[in-house]
């Protein structure tokens, strides 16, 4: 008889949508999180549009130090926000702490396109990592505006540090993976790029000071100090950059700074051969080109010249700065209608730069 009955009761009724995710969010909020992580997976079996559901089990699996899972969630998340500055920079955060590094990368940088703005955890959060994973694919230059803003809104720390220090240093390196026969090296020369970057400038001073006498042999060790120097003391930056080049002979770089530095004075002459070396060992880099146009240009070696500009902009062509130096040298060549498509696209990427 019980067997019979049983047989015709009518199946439990299942959970609405409503239901689950009324009862997922008062988990959350009274702080259940193993209980709202299952909620919210069950509420969106039964809805996947609903972003806000793959945002909340994102975060909380976050909160969970289960990357993976919130990567994952994420990833649907953005699919359904992709505007979402936040979205972007949690996936990406996630995709660092799950150690797949270029996923991590492509997504902050995605993140950082649409707008790393205010100084939220989670901005700030987004411009460490991306720094950080920049410095490890040797894009030293790109990281210097994410550790900028980090340096003039965070106090001085051991991570940031050490992040700027392997910039400093252009050391292709995680902060997490410095070697120990390195460490007081980076901590030094990060100390020092914290100081630069977040404007103490008589604090970066006795710091730089301090780092070149400890390890005067330490390659860039004297590039980073010169760098410091070229804006309040440029004679003596150009002293640093030329000691470099004895601690490292085929120094790009300090090649490339004594030759932008020359050519602001209007010495061309003596600009010219650190270029044309610097263009000599990274004939790939834009800025090798591009001093070495602008050297010959000066000279009035006009031609010549234009081919090494055209050859820039064609290695970085969107760079404003690259077509505004071909615009002045078709100008200085009689080639007036190349000169004005020089100046259109100018001002094309220049008014794109400014509207980000």
């Amino acid at each position: 008889m019980l067997a019979v009955l049983a047989a015709a009761a009518p199946p439990r009724p299942q959970p609405s949508f409503r239901d689950l995710a009324r009862r997922a969010g008062a988990a959350r909020e009274a702080d259940r999180v193993d209980d709202a992580i299952g909620l919210y997976r069950r509420a969106l079996k039964l809805r996947p549009s609903w972003d806000e559901g793959w945002w909340y089990l994102g975060t909380l699996l976050y909160d969970r130090d289960r990357p993976v899972d919130a990567a994952r969630a994420f990833e649907q998340f953005v699919l359904l926000k992709p505007d979402s500055t936040a979205g972007w920079a949690l996936r990406g955060i996630c995709e660092f702490q799950a150690r797949n590094h270029d996923a991590a990368l492509r997504h902050l940088q995605r993140a950082a396109q649409l707008g790393l703005k205010g100084e939220d955890p989670v901005a700030q959060s987004a411009r460490y990592h991306l720094a950080a994973l920049l410095v490890r694919q040797s894009d030293f230059e790109l990281a210097v505006e994410p550790l900028t803003a980090l340096a003039r809104a965070q106090p001085e720390s051991g991570r940031l540090v050490d992040a700027i220090g392997l910039m400093v240093l252009r050391l292709p390196y995680l902060p997490s993976e410095v070697p120990a026969e390195k460490r007081e090296l980076v901590q030094m020369a990060g100390a020092a790029g914290y100081a630069f970057l977040a404007r103490q400038g008589d604090v970066a001073a006795r710091r730089f000071e301090a780092l070149g006498a400890r390890y005067p042999q330490a390659p860039n060790v004297h590039y980073g100090y010169g760098v410091f120097l070229l804006s309040q003391a440029p004679d003596r930056a150009l002293e640093e950059f030329k000691k470099e080049l004895e601690v490292q002979p085929e120094s790009v770089y300090a090649r490339l700074q004594i030759a932008f530095e020359l050519l602001k004075r209007t010495d061309a002459a003596g600009a010219r051969p650190y270029a044309e070396e610097a263009a000599r060992l990274a004939p790939r880099l834009f800025a090798t080109r591009y001093a070495l146009g602008r050297a010959l240009v000066e000279l009035g070696e006009v031609e010549p010249g234009i081919v090494e500009l055209e050859t820039a902009a064609g290695l970085a062509p969107d760079s404003p700065e690259m077509h505004f130096a071909l615009a002045r040298a078709y100008s200085r060549a009689g080639r007036e209608a190349d000169a004005e498509r020089a100046r259109a696209t100018f001002r094309a990427l220049d008014q794109r730069r400014k509207g980000q």
